[in-house]
């Protein structure tokens, strides 16, 4: 599956994230009510990492799609997982509940490989979309602790520049 971005230049970047198993069988999305706003944002992501207990291999890092419809919320969660692990938003205020999500959730003391001791989440990742007013959609994707991505850039002359992790 493939998903594009258009975006301005003359370069095509590509980027490969293996993912599946069971960190995707505890991927969630909802629909959370407009009026509850990003405290039910925050709510959602820790229910959906509470959830999650050990079944996809902690500790993770959780990608949280904001906004767009219910498949683009989803697709920005996943998205989310392609920044660097402790590079925040670039938004400080992004970046902000990132940092306070990291410390809820490490809180639940899910613990490395779901023995309850140690990090349960290295990393909270957030991209946001527009949205229309009636509807808050938010999609939660967890990777297991071997995430894992690389790429390559390709200039319009057909130079490739690889990307390792």
């Amino acid at each position: 599956w493939f998903y594009f971005d258009l975006v301005e230049g003359d370069k095509c970047e590509i980027i490969a994230m293996p993912k599946g198993g069971g960190s995707s069988n505890v991927g969630k999305m909802k629909m959370v009510p407009p009026g509850k706003g990003i405290k039910g944002v925050k709510e959602f992501v820790v229910e959906a990492v509470a959830a999650a207990g050990p079944l996809a291999c902690p500790p993770y890092t959780v990608g949280v799609g904001v906004g767009g419809g219910e498949d683009m919320c989803m697709n920005l969660a996943k998205k989310a997982l392609l920044r660097p692990l402790y590079q925040y938003h670039e938004d400080e205020n992004i970046a902000s509940i990132e940092k306070e999500l990291k410390d809820i959730l490490n809180r639940l003391e899910i613990g490395a490989m779901g023995l309850g001791e140690g990090t349960s989440v290295f990393d909270v990742h957030m991209e946001f979309a527009a949205r229309h007013p009636a509807s808050l959609p938010v999609g939660v994707v967890i990777s297991c602790w071997a995430l894992r991505h690389a790429g390559a850039t390709i200039d319009k002359e057909g130079n490739v520049e690889w990307h390792p992790q």
